[in-house]
């Protein structure tokens, strides 16, 4: 029963953390920082790939590396944010980074949303097949381009 709730803690916060980082990155677009949807981001992001390591599991598994890469990733978006204050290269850093967690946040739902849909589960089952390589091909491309355009957009 305890596994069940905190599971559903942790897709709530996995599930706002991905809601928020949208709203962050439309502010970039239009070069408005967005300072509380940030917080909550950057927050629920890290709570998330924090929370995954709680997990019941016997040995590494590739959702531990994703986390660490977040982790990672989202350390040096924190810093390049309030430390740094976006000041020169920490803009683009911040972008990067931000942009990058966004999409480890998207490229987790994608391989969820295949293990746990019924219907997306019978395309892919070993996710090796085609319809998954072609959703998680173009969520990257998504957010690439996604990336460039908040780089070359937020300014503060």
């Amino acid at each position: 029963m305890l596994l069940k709730i905190y599971t559903a803690f942790h897709v709530v916060i996995s599930l706002l953390g991905i809601a928020t980082g949208f709203v962050v990155m439309a502010g970039m677009i239009t070069a408005d920082p967005l300072d509380r949807w940030t917080e909550c981001f950057l927050i629920t992001t890290i709570a998330t790939s924090v929370t995954g390591f709680f997990f019941p599991v016997k040995r590494l598994m590739p959702a531990h590396v994703v986390g660490v890469i977040s982790l990672v990733i989202l350390a040096l978006a924190v810093y390049a944010r309030y430390p740094a204050h976006l000041a020169g290269s920490w803009r683009w850093i911040y972008v990067a980074t931000a942009v990058g967690a966004q999409y480890l946040n998207v490229f987790v739902l994608v391989v969820q949303m295949f293990q746990k849909i019924p219907v997306l589960n019978r395309l892919a089952p070993t996710q090796k097949e085609p319809p998954f390589q072609i959703a998680q091909g173009a969520v990257l491309v998504v957010f690439v381009a996604w990336g460039i355009l908040t780089g070359v957009r937020f300014h503060v």
